[in-house]
């Protein structure tokens, strides 16, 4: 499993200075104290510190990125909450190992991300108004990130898969290179308004069953769709052309799977409205050989040890740091 890959590093500089220009107001609330960190500290990583401060900002726009404005299921905050902490915790012991190494960052690249992060807030008042406290911060944050996005680069990078490798890799995941199958489908969709009554459902129920009824009578399916249908494809005479799987409602995919090629399904209810399917023909998968797909092979097999290599990387430099951390605001994990 990869750790901390460069995107999260940036997804965290940007939700401590989202916090850092929030003020007082962005603060979380209390935490429950832990005896051993005190109430401030969330955890602490060798001889520094993540304030419960940190950590419920990273939390909230982790929430934020991945859930929207929707409200997730406990389930999926009791992961999140363990993601993020684990993300801060990998970022520290990283930090520790590039001191140790006495890397040093590349200066003309710190001050053109600076540039950007300056335009960006141009107009926020609270970055005017704490500009001279926030952009020496800022840099050090800015010059971290780029030494760790270096520090990965460079463990990714030693991983080289052999010939052997790839081929194993090939064996392995013959999903992977295999075109997959493809069935070409028409449709008519009677459409309904999402918010519609029971009635006017059961109505246009109704209607698309008398169209399937002549259809498997003999009627035109085109004319009928650029007659009814409210779908794109209706200009076509209701043709979509070839899908593979994955590109309907699972309910659909699993009608058009039963059927033989010429044959009409029975309405199906999508959210939209019904819609009434015609699979006009079906092309199998294909599998390809490892002479036709060595490169993408080569390639995702150099990605699959890159993460490896990155994970054991980080969990290597965590067992040899002496870390502590409070959760007891975590969710339980579902079982």
């Amino acid at each position: 499993m990869p750790v901390v890959p460069h995107q999260v590093v940036h997804f965290l500089l940007w939700a401590w200075l989202a916090a850092a220009l929030a003020g007082p107001a962005g603060a979380a609330q209390t935490p429950v104290a832990n005896p051993a960190l005190g109430t401030a500290t969330f955890a602490r990583v060798g001889d520094t510190s993540i304030s419960h401060d940190e950590y419920n900002a990273a939390f909230t726009a982790a929430t934020r990125a991945k859930f929207y404005h929707g409200k997730p299921p406990d389930a999926e905050i009791a992961t999140l909450q363990r993601e993020v902490a684990d993300q801060l915790v990998a970022r520290l012991v990283l930090l520790r190992e590039i001191k140790r190494r006495g890397l040093r960052p590349d200066a003309a690249s710190v001050q053109q991300q600076v540039a950007v992060y300056e335009q960006r807030y141009a107009n926020s008042e609270q970055w005017k108004k704490n500009r001279a406290q926030l952009l020496p911060a800022l840099i050090t944050r800015l010059e971290q990130e780029e030494l760790l996005e270096k520090m990965e680069k460079s463990v990714r990078d030693q991983s080289q898969p052999s010939d052997a490798q790839v081929k194993a890799y090939y064996a392995a995941h013959r999903d992977k290179f295999t075109e997959p199958e493809q069935m070409r489908v028409s449709v008519i969709l009677l459409k309904v308004d999402p918010s519609a009554n029971d009635a006017t459902w059961k109505a246009r129920e109704e209607q698309a069953k008398a169209l399937a009824r002549r259809l498997r009578a003999g009627e035109d399916f085109a004319a009928l769709a650029r007659q009814h249908s409210a779908e794109a494809s209706a200009l076509q005479g209701g043709d979509m052309g070839y899908l593979h799987s994955g590109m309907l409602p699972e309910g659909s995919q699993g009608a058009l799977e039963k059927l033989k090629p010429g044959d009409i399904s029975d309405p199906q209810r999508l959210l939209e409205g019904y819609a009434v399917f015609r699979l006009t023909d079906r092309k199998l998968a294909i599998p390809h050989s490892l002479d036709q797909v060595q490169l993408r092979a080569r390639q995702l097999t150099q990605r699959e040890q890159a993460d490896l290599a990155w994970h054991a990387f980080v969990t290597d430099l965590k067992s040899g740091t002496p870390i502590e951390m409070d959760q007891s605001r975590f969710l339980p994990l579902a079982r």
